[in-house]
């Protein structure tokens, strides 16, 4: 009784409303959660797809939900009596005011070693990147060649041989291989590498897809194809991979690097090309429909045309009214400048009718005051601004003259500055001046020393002697001086004028033969000009 009046102001709920607070505080106080427990209760998906089961353990239950769409992705299936992990989202069903979990995934719960092995595996390589989506190839559409990856001897091959041939035959290449036990994981890595080592163009096509395959089994039967070492073969393959490894429900770590995964192996030949028959059927509907479409959109431009020539008047009715009202213009334009010159006639009189000689006067009166008024504002103005003018120049001309001192020391200052360096600067170039003397008279002292050492005079100084023609030209054999010759020899001390021996037997003259091209002599020693110091 004491606390009942301590609620009369409290708000009041409706049924549904308090459902929907509880329903907001389980789902924003725990959200996505992960429960252990056995699955109880599993008859297999309800008729709309959904799934309604419980998870348990030894002295608690929780109603459980999967709904259609998340119970079709999942490749863990619930089963009655299996112990999972279930992770999913936290509410509640206010129709029957319980609480319950919507699961997204399932896994199985108490694996061994070998499955806790391949999640870490798993973990260890999404994260590295090799299972992001990016990586993933595009399979081609019909390719050419099939690479083939798995056991000759088991019905995996045949079954995909026999399906490409009912499907879309084309040729297939068997990389023969172990599926199972020790060594098969090295093989079926060879393998993929192998195919994508082949080379274009060469004499074993390289395939256009891959497809790694085998039968179902057990966890261990299926291990090889856990391995690291083929999942990174796999992930490396540049041309594109399907895994058809086991059944639907076997999961490997192939299958998440693959390009596409494949339920079964048949599943796989499937994917790797499309009906041949079903594209003939396919290509004859779409050229019967490009036909059919292009003769209707044929003819449909041809109505068009049709009714839009039909619709088109003819050229004499377009242009009957505007010349009817071209002739209705023409007939009312005399009376229509007749009356617009009357209008401007009486505006022109009113106007004038205005124009006194009182009303004149007034203006002009009126004028000459506000000339009179402006002229004395006009002479008021010229004053304050002649005055203002004045201080204005009066401040100029005392900064002028601080600044013209200031000016004139800075002047000063600098020309004392610049005295200074011209001396210094003065000063460096008579010393290099100097410098430059002494270098030049060392050279050219050099230059003299070179130039007697290597004059034809020092010869001459021992003895020699040079023999000119009357030209002035070196002789440098006898035969081209000829009797009577005037000769200069000159020796070390002075020249001497000499006759040629005129008792000498002249040379041998052959007969005047046409002038022949000179031949490439021997090499000689050619004479240099007298003024460049030959010794000849």
């Amino acid at each position: 009784m004491t606390a009942a009046p301590n609620l009369l102001n409290a708000p009041e709920f409706t049924v549904s409303e308090l459902s929907t607070a509880l329903k907001r505080t389980v789902e924003d106080r725990f959200g996505h959660v992960r429960v252990r427990g056995e699955i109880s209760g599993f008859r297999g998906p309800h008729s709309s797809g959904h799934c309604y089961f419980a998870l348990k353990d030894e002295s608690a239950k929780i109603e459980a939900v999967i709904w259609k769409f998340a119970h079709a992705r999942m490749r863990f299936k619930p089963q009655e009596g299996l112990e999972v992990i279930a992770t999913g989202k936290l509410t509640t069903y206010p129709n029957s005011s319980k609480y319950q979990i919507v699961i997204d995934s399932l896994e199985p719960a108490g694996v061994g070693a070998l499955m806790a092995l391949m999640e870490e595996r798993k973990r260890k390589l999404a994260a590295e990147g090799l299972f992001d989506e990016a990586r993933k190839q595009l399979l081609p559409w019909l390719p050419e060649v099939i690479g083939v990856v798995t056991s000759p001897t088991g019905a995996v091959i045949r079954d995909i041989l026999h399906r490409l041939e009912d499907r879309f035959p084309r040729r297939v290449l068997v990389w023969p291989v172990k599926v199972q036990g020790e060594g098969s994981a090295e093989q079926v890595a060879a393998a993929i590498r192998g195919f994508n080592a082949l080379p274009e163009g060469g004499r074993i096509p390289r395939p256009d897809l891959l497809i790694v395959a085998r039968g179902g089994g057990s966890l261990e039967d299926l291990w090889s194809f856990n391995e690291e070492i083929v999942v990174r073969a796999a992930a490396d393959s540049m041309i594109p991979l399907i895994s058809a490894v086991g059944h639907e429900t076997d999961i490997t770590l192939i299958d998440f690097v693959a390009d596409k995964r494949a339920p079964t192996p048949t599943a796989a030949a499937e994917m790797a090309v499309p009906v041949r028959s079903e594209l003939f059927v396919e290509v004859e509907s779409l050229a019967r429909r490009t036909m059919v479409c292009w003769q209707r959109a044929q003819e449909a431009r041809r109505r068009e045309l049709r009714a839009a020539a039909r619709a088109l008047p003819a050229a004499h009715e377009l242009l009957a009214i505007p010349r009817q009202r071209l002739d209705h213009l023409a007939a009312g334009l005399p009376r229509g400048l007749k009356a617009n010159t009357h209008a401007h006639f009486r505006r022109f009189a009113a106007s004038s009718a205005r124009l006194t000689i009182g009303v004149l006067r007034g203006q002009v009166a009126h004028a000459r005051q506000r000339l009179t008024v402006s002229g004395e504002r006009i002479t008021l103005s010229a004053r304050s601004l002649l005055h203002r003018r004045r201080e204005r120049f009066a401040g100029l001309e005392i900064r002028l003259k601080a600044s013209k001192l200031a000016n004139a020391q800075a002047q000063r200052n600098a020309i004392a500055r610049n005295r200074e360096r011209t001396h210094r600067l003065a000063e460096r170039a008579r010393r290099a001046l100097a410098t430059a003397m002494q270098r030049l008279e060392a050279r050219v002292g050099h230059s003299g020393q070179l130039l007697s050492a290597l004059s034809y005079r020092g010869v001459l100084a021992r003895g020699f002697a040079l023999v000119r023609d009357e030209h002035g030209h070196a002789v440098h054999s006898a035969a081209s001086v000829g009797p009577s010759a005037n000769l200069t020899i000159e020796f070390a001390d002075g020249r001497v004028a000499a006759t040629a021996d005129a008792d000498r037997p002249p040379a041998a003259v052959s007969e005047p033969k046409a002038p022949k091209e000179a031949k490439p002599a021997a090499p000689k020693r050619v004479a240099k000009p007298v003024d460049q110091g030959s010794l000849f």
